[in-house]
């Protein structure tokens, strides 16, 4: 067991706003330890299906009992980063429950974590559960 926990999100749609999912990869150790992907439904934007993409593997972490265990979470999308880091304002509406409902869980169960916006190509593996996800509900 690694001292930290880290994950990698992502979200998507296509289109913008269009069919959306989020993928998850959590590793401890080094070793992929979970895999999530989900079809977040029509008429969602990339920036929505990102937060949505943070809530979901941090909800399988708290579930496979990671809680108050040190995360990273590793995403390639900046605003994303920067707004979980408290360093850029949420103008966009819709985004403003999506982000508190990933403090709610970070305040409740992820007291040490950090957010690391990673380039792109470093995150292949949930760019990857993004597309199966839309792609298995027929987008």
């Amino acid at each position: 067991m690694s001292e930290k926990l880290i994950i990698y999100t992502d979200g998507g749609a296509r289109n913008n706003p269009g069919p959306a999912g989020a993928g998850a990869v959590i590793i401890d150790g080094g070793k992929v330890i979970s895999e999530i992907k989900k079809f977040l439904g029509e008429k969602r934007t990339n920036n929505w299906a990102e937060y949505e993409a943070v809530f979901l593997a941090l909800g399988e972490a708290k579930k496979m009992g990671f809680a108050n265990r040190a995360v990273e979470v590793r995403l390639d999308s900046k605003l994303i980063a920067e707004q979980l880091m408290g360093n850029w304002k949420i103008k966009e509406p819709t985004l403003k429950p999506q982000w508190a409902k990933v403090r709610a869980l970070i305040i409740e169960s992820f007291p040490a974590i950090t957010f690391k916006h990673i380039p792109r190509e470093q995150n292949s593996e949930a760019d990857r559960l993004v597309n199966e996800a839309v792609d298995e509900a027929g987008y």
